[in-house]
């Protein structure tokens, strides 16, 4: 599931999915760096260096949700009521 959001300022618009994180489940700690998301992909590279890759098990089931949160917490909103849906029913909103 997928939702859209946008930054009211900027007009940036970003898609991001809710729930299991694949791209990390694969490739660990380049999903975070290719989505401009510096911190969680060096904690999860030196996380996953000294754990020796055992750590990229976790991320893969809250990544998409720390990234999700730290979205909305830079004032990113929901673009479409589909979206906002799902973020209320996740949890992410209040009702």
């Amino acid at each position: 599931m997928k939702v859209n959001l946008k930054h009211p300022e900027t007009n940036m618009v970003k898609t991001v999915k809710v729930g299991f994180s694949w791209t990390v489940f694969f490739f660990s700690f380049l999903p975070p760096l290719f989505r401009g998301d510096w911190k969680w992909g060096i904690i999860i590279f030196l996380a996953a260096s000294f754990t020796f890759g055992f750590t990229g098990l976790i991320f893969m089931f809250i990544y998409n949700k720390i990234y999700l949160n730290e979205l909305l917490e830079k004032e990113y909103v929901a673009v479409d009521d589909l979206s906002e849906t799902i973020l209320k029913d996740r949890g992410f909103i209040a009702s």
